[in-house]
């Protein structure tokens, strides 16, 4: 029982000394956050059916603010996919400088300025994956053969909000930034950046119309060609890749409504990039070409105010801009909140693929989703 009280006096000896130690603002304003994500999914293609319980991602994220400036790192443990190697990763890691509205600076890896959809949080996203066209077309699993990036990329970007209302509301956003053109954790192999940034209006409240556009590459250094294999001396291999997105988006009372077209035109290498080897590999994909494109419109409907939603969506994408290789999804489903922290997420599919011999089949997937 002595024992017991002398710990307890010094426990509260100990504390009273710390109360007493003034600490650096910025360390009362480091806040730890993070989701997960996990998924029960079945696929019916013919001859290639599966379903599985997946831990679709972790990520656990600190962030905060000293005077004029916000930062933020965020790094994701992956579950049950084809290579772990990639896993846990840094996404994030960023500092901004907020002093004016209509001038920040961002310096460091996170998302790229490009559609819409690319910025949100996937459990936000509402659906059981981003847009196909978003999907190959803004870094995640990108159709130039890059690894998974999860729509980001290292550089340094210049945003901000101007032109006010009467009602105080800014109706115009522009976006515009540099980075290597390589995904995350990558360093620049060509040293030529890619330029990538967007506007958009807000003429009503919840309304944005949005346009954005992208110039620049995707390099490799290697030594390996399939087309010429009798060459391998150490090279790098440039394909230069334009896009541009046209979007759209109404969200108010419980609705929201979006839909965005994106084209790229560009070449893509063969081996998309998993391990180290495939970084070297510069066979390109003739099976594609050099443009690709997609869009995709849907609806999420409140059916209980904040707690039951309704959704569909239309979604296609075309690996060389043609119809006869274009992937159709039709789907609908519901989005049931527990809590404002807890989320399960269940959808249909309905998928149309035409590059496969039996065009049609389905999918269903579910996502118990939670954030702390």
């Amino acid at each position: 029982m002595r024992k017991i009280i002398v710990s307890a006096m010094l426990c509260g000896m100990i504390t009273a000394g710390f109360a007493q130690v003034k600490l650096p603002e910025w360390v009362g304003n480091v806040k730890l956050s993070g989701y997960g994500m996990t998924q029960y999914q079945a696929n019916f293609q013919k001859d290639a059916k599966t379903n599985t319980f997946n831990i679709r991602m972790l990520r656990v994220a600190l962030d905060g603010k000293t005077g004029d400036f916000y930062w933020k790192a965020q790094i994701q443990f992956n579950g049950n996919t084809s290579t772990l190697g990639s896993s846990p990763r840094v996404v994030d890691a960023f500092a901004e400088w907020q002093h004016f509205d209509f001038l920040r600076v961002k310096a460091g890896q996170f998302k790229r300025p490009f559609t819409f959809e690319n910025p949100m949080n996937p459990i936000d996203q509402g659906f059981m994956s981003y847009g196909q066209a978003v999907l190959k077309l803004a870094g995640f699993s990108d159709r130039d053969g890059d690894h998974s990036s999860n729509g980001r990329d290292i550089g340094v970007q210049l945003q901000g909000d101007f032109l006010k209302n009467a009602a105080g509301r800014n109706l115009l956003h522009y976006q515009v930034g540099l980075f290597n053109g390589q995904g995350i954790n990558m360093s620049d192999v060509d040293n030529q950046k890619d330029l990538i940034g967007g506007i958009w209006v807000m003429p009503v409240k919840g309304m944005r119309l949005g346009v954005f556009g992208w110039t620049g590459s995707f390099a490799r250094k290697g030594n390996y060609d399939a087309a010429d294999p009798t060459n391998t001396a150490t090279r790098t291999v440039r394909l230069q890749q334009r896009r541009y997105a046209l979007s759209a988006e109404y969200k108010a009372d419980g609705w929201t409504l979006r839909s965005e077209f994106i084209h790229s035109t560009g070449s893509a290498f063969k081996k998309t990039y998993q391990k180290d080897t495939d970084s070297k590999d510069l066979t390109i994909n003739t099976g594609i070409g050099n443009k690709g494109d997609g869009y995709y419109a849907l609806a999420i409907a409140p059916v209980i105010q904040n707690k039951l939603f309704a959704k569909a969506r239309y979604d296609v994408y075309m690996a060389d801009s043609h119809w006869n290789r274009a992937k159709s999804m039709y789907e609908a489903g519901l989005n049931y909140n527990f809590t404002k922290n807890i989320q399960l997420n269940a959808e249909y599919a309905l998928v149309n693929d035409r590059n496969l011999a039996k065009h049609n089949y389905s999918m269903v997937d579910a996502q118990l989703d939670f954030r702390f």
